[in-house]
């Protein structure tokens, strides 16, 4: 799906959403990343095959 020069990472590598993005819907809390994978506003996650991956937001430094 990528034809970045260097290719992004694919969607089942650790650093996935280093990818670029194809189509970003802000309004509708959602990004669309090259690799095929879904990016949610809450860090959440969805790939290709459907697999879900849950929220992980840095926690806040007090």
């Amino acid at each position: 799906m990528c034809s970045h020069q260097p290719t992004c990472p694919s969607a089942y590598s650790a650093d996935r959403e280093a990818s670029h993005v194809v189509s970003a819907h802000p309004d509708q809390g959602w990004s669309l990343l090259c690799n095929g994978v879904l990016l949610f506003e809450d860090t959440g996650l969805l790939l290709p095959d459907g697999t879900i991956v849950a929220p992980h937001r840095e926690p806040i430094a007090a």
